[in-house]
């Protein structure tokens, strides 16, 4: 997957053959950001003008703007996967929470 970042806020881009043109979509958020570009430059410009937009937009609404992620993080998993987890962290000398990030930053790593 191809993305872009700007101002805490990640796009996926695609590129639509039909078109020709680049497509990106603002991910983590519940309301719907797209924005589109012929070539790279312009679609990372279109990107920084839909963040700008959105958050002028919250401003102007008295509301929060969403963020992709608040770091709070819930998980429901099978008591023994939780139990497993548990265990590893120990065996690591961190807490589970310690040990769920290193695990879930390794996830998502590029070279992952």
């Amino acid at each position: 997957m191809n993305t872009m970042s700007h101002r805490g806020y990640t796009a996926r881009v695609e590129y639509d053959e039909r078109d020709n043109i680049f497509v990106g979509r603002i991910l983590g958020i519940r309301t719907i950001i797209s924005f589109h570009g012929e070539a790279v430059a312009e679609l990372r410009s279109q990107f920084e003008l839909a963040v700008k937009a959105y958050l002028a937009e919250c401003k102007r609404e008295g509301v929060h703007p969403e963020k992709p992620a608040s770091g709070k993080l819930l998980l429901r998993v099978p008591p023994e996967i939780h139990g497993r987890a548990l265990v590893a962290a120990q065996a690591a000398g961190k807490s589970l929470n310690q040990w769920a990030t290193e695990v879930l930053q390794h996830a998502v790593q590029p070279d992952g």
